[in-house]
């Protein structure tokens, strides 16, 4: 096999690749599920997908007894943060949160730990099987704080989006949003990996109104052809901000909603209406305790809208995707069930396809990616998963989304492309020296807990 991988990662013109035997679950409508079938994959792009392909000049991989699947959309991490990852497992709320990491820890950030938290989000992102990550980089204390930030990104080779927003708290050097620009030019331009996106609060209530969602903001993304990605948005006052968004023409498939727990059924009915995204956070909005609590997916549905799935923060949150799934999986049919408990309504249940849906396809159109990663389908980007169905946890494959869903994790994603290239194989990240990048993550974690006044709580 590490003759195959030298031959994928030599660089050919015009390469072409044809993974064959796998079962293909594609997340597109048309395709649906394959039970034994062929992926071509012709330099970055998808070139087609079948059963008994012909193979032509193209690389033969055989992954027979694999399933083949889209790689996962995050759409929403905070990844300067992954040095500090569970840091605080029982964080008890949002306020907890806030005061120890954004206004105790944050402030200590230098360029070089935005990189490393970064960059490790990104790592761990892709040997889960993330492919495309939006960062919400809510760091960016000056310019070349964000210029680490994406730049590890670009070094993973991860699909990323640089959602760029000031600090809440702390000196900073005022250059957001101005700065977008000079990032856009700079960074995202001639890298057809990154994409960059305003980043926003829903209202003033956090860190004052320079960061809430507004015409000034909106005005700044419309002018830059950017997306905009809103955190924060829970409540009655979300609810309100909602209602005058849509008002004032301030909403629309360019804008993306993050949480989104607790809204009013007047505000659901206005995101709807305009044609808004949503990035729900399953673990984070019942870990941290959003509001109700309770992921916002009944909502959601009620008026037509499929969420994204995210991870959050990494303090207290687990990093992957898998566990999205699970959680939402099980919440949303607990809910259901528990509702309908002793009377005679049926209960109304996502299933498996539902949740897979979210956390590929839906991620990336929430995020404005639909149209180039998120299924299989012939044309997009080779953003695509090997995952082993016949290791101990999976065997026997019986339904691949199921397996997918709710019998694999990290340790049975076998490879990982992201346009076409090799960036997990045969169960290892590539291109990563784990001796070196332990060093880096525990020095740069030692420093900022040091520089911020918290070295009580590293061991």
């Amino acid at each position: 096999m590490n003759a195959t991988l030298d031959q994928l990662r030599r660089p050919v013109p015009g390469r072409r690749i044809l993974l064959t035997g796998a079962a293909i679950v594609t997340m597109d409508p048309k395709l649906g599920v394959l039970p034994r079938a062929d992926l071509l994959i012709d330099g970055d792009r998808i070139a087609a997908v079948g059963v008994d392909l012909p193979a032509g000049d193209a690389l033969i991989v055989d992954v027979t007894g694999a399933v083949l699947a889209p790689g996962f959309v995050d759409t929403h991490r905070h990844a300067w943060e992954a040095q500090l990852r569970r840091i605080m497992p029982d964080v008890n709320d949002l306020g907890e949160y806030v005061t120890s990491t954004l206004a105790g820890i944050a402030p200590a950030y230098q360029p070089q730990d935005m990189y490393i938290g970064t960059r490790l989000a990104a790592l761990t992102a892709i040997d889960s099987g993330i492919t495309t990550m939006l960062d919400f980089s809510h760091n960016s204390r000056t310019a070349a704080h964000s210029d680490a930030a994406i730049r590890a990104l670009a070094d993973t080779g991860i699909r990323g989006v640089h959602a760029s927003m000031r600090p809440h708290f702390g000196d900073w050097d005022g250059q957001w949003p101005a700065d977008l620009t000079r990032l856009h030019d700079t960074h995202v331009a001639d890298n057809p990996l990154l994409t960059l996106r305003l980043a926003a609060l829903a209202t003033d209530e956090v860190a004052g109104p320079d960061l809430a969602y507004g015409d000034h903001l909106a005005r700044t993304a419309r002018d830059l052809g950017i997306g905009v990605s809103i955190d924060a948005v829970f409540g009655q006052t979300s609810s309100q901000a909602i209602l005058d968004w849509a008002k004032q023409g301030l909403l629309s498939p360019d804008v993306s909603l993050i949480h989104c727990t607790g809204l009013t059924p007047q505000a659901w009915q206005a995101m709807a209406d305009t044609g808004a995204n949503v990035a729900l956070a399953p673990t984070s909005d019942a870990q941290i305790g959003l509001e109700s609590a309770i992921p916002a997916i009944d909502e959601a549905l009620a008026v037509g809208i499929r969420p994204g799935l995210s991870i959050d923060v990494e303090v207290a949150l687990a990093s992957d995707m898998f566990t999205q799934m699970r959680a939402l999986h099980a919440i949303q049919r607990m809910r259901a069930v528990n509702t309908s408990y002793g009377t005679s309504h049926q209960p109304t249940r996502i299933g498996v396809q539902d949740v897979l849906d979210f956390a590929t396809l839906q991620g990336a159109r929430s995020i404005g990616l639909g149209d180039v990663t998120g299924s299989l389908t012939p044309g997009k980007q080779a953003d695509v998963l090997v995952v082993r169905a016949d290791d101990l946890n999976n065997m026997p494959l019986n339904d691949p989304i199921g397996t997918l869903v709710l019998g694999s994790d990290a340790r049975n994603i076998d490879t990982v492309l992201i346009a076409g290239q090799v960036r997990k194989w045969a169960g290892n990240v590539l291109d990563v020296d784990l001796a070196a990048l332990r060093e880096d993550v525990r020095a740069s974690r030692d420093r900022v807990l040091n520089a911020s006044g918290h070295a009580d709580r590293r061991i």
